[in-house]
């Protein structure tokens, strides 16, 4: 790396923590004044593993990311990073780290190059090691034709992927992404997501906060469902999905003025209704069965769908809300 502190740090790290743990919480809490952010949560990310931390806003996932990045004090519990209590030595923890914030944040009269060379400069990376790397990163993120444009010339997928490069610029050993595709459309979204494959299938350590379930699943080797600061649940998605949910789900609408009192004469139905504003969602093995059963009792949905079960139906069952509210 060129860095010499980056290197004693990590040999240090080595000798002070278990080799596949590379993040440990216990009892973790955040409190500002009054008002408890986090509230006392345990869990473990490992060496290589891509971890989620998954709820709607206000659930705690982004002061947990603070704490992490060593950027945010705990103020009770344990947590150590790389064997390092961040409360104390966050300057060694966060030479490790790389961090992609939920808003980009570039320089926007420099261009795509110059902003990875100039944020190299800041970890106090050597000019031959970023003029390599530089170009490395650029071909990672898919931006080598790019390199000599202005940021703010760039589309709002292009400016994520050089956030993320930014990131790797000082070859973490964990990467935090915070919310990392908000804003994005599909087509950028896809392209993000094998990016983050690419990182994971070469070792780095993934810890991303977000509240799409369709990315949590598709990212995510494990994950915690947070809510008010609580972990509600723990696991593989499809593990999740299997414990609290069924295989699929009915969506049915009627009409807004019309979903709870058809809801209340079609409860019996599946293993089990839930009630939002605008549908019904009935869970059920079968849901094309249940669509059937519907229609034999007289009732004509205006719209119907049926779906497998995802994350979201994970925490509809878990803390009666959906993930964006």
């Amino acid at each position: 790396m060129g860095n010499a502190f980056k290197e004693e740090s990590t040999e240090l790290a080595k000798k002070t923590a278990p080799a596949d743990l590379m993040i440990v919480a216990k009892g973790l809490t955040k409190k500002y004044d009054d008002f408890v952010a986090v509230d006392g949560i345990d869990f473990q990310v490992k060496r290589g593993e891509s971890f989620g931390l998954l709820g709607p806003n206000g659930a705690g996932k982004s002061t947990t990311m603070k704490m992490i990045g060593a950027t945010s004090l705990r103020t009770g519990g344990e947590l150590t990073i790389l064997g390092k209590d961040p409360n104390k030595q966050g300057p060694e923890i966060r030479a490790h780290l790389g961090v992609v914030p939920q808003t980009d944040n570039h320089d926007n009269d420099l261009k795509a190059w110059e902003n990875l060379y100039i944020y190299g400069r800041y970890f106090g990376l050597g000019r031959k090691f970023l003029k390599k790397k530089v170009e490395e990163l650029l071909d990672f993120a898919q931006l080598q034709d790019k390199r000599d444009v202005k940021v703010d010339q760039l589309s709002g997928g292009m400016k994520r992927r050089l956030t993320i490069a930014r990131g790797l610029v000082n070859e973490p050993e964990i990467l935090m992404l915070d919310e990392p595709t908000t804003g994005l459309d599909p087509q950028a979204r896809h392209i993000l997501w094998d990016r983050l494959f690419r990182l994971k299938e070469e070792g780095v350590t993934l810890v991303i906060t977000t509240h799409y379930m369709d990315e949590a699943e598709q990212l995510c080797d494990r994950l915690i469902v947070m809510d008010k600061g609580k972990i509600m649940a723990e696991g593989a998605p499809a593990d999740l999905i299997k414990k609290y949910s069924s295989k699929e789900v009915l969506e049915v609408r009627f009409g807004s003025s019309k979903n709870a009192e058809a809801a209340e004469k079609l409860k019996h139905l599946g293993d089990r209704i839930e009630t939002l504003p605008d549908r019904i969602l009935f869970y059920a093995e079968d849901g094309e069965k249940v669509l059937k059963q519907i229609h034999k009792l007289g009732f004509e949905p205006a719209t119907s769908l049926v779906r497998r079960s995802s994350l979201e139906d994970v925490f509809l069952r878990l803390t009666g809300r959906t993930l964006v509210e």
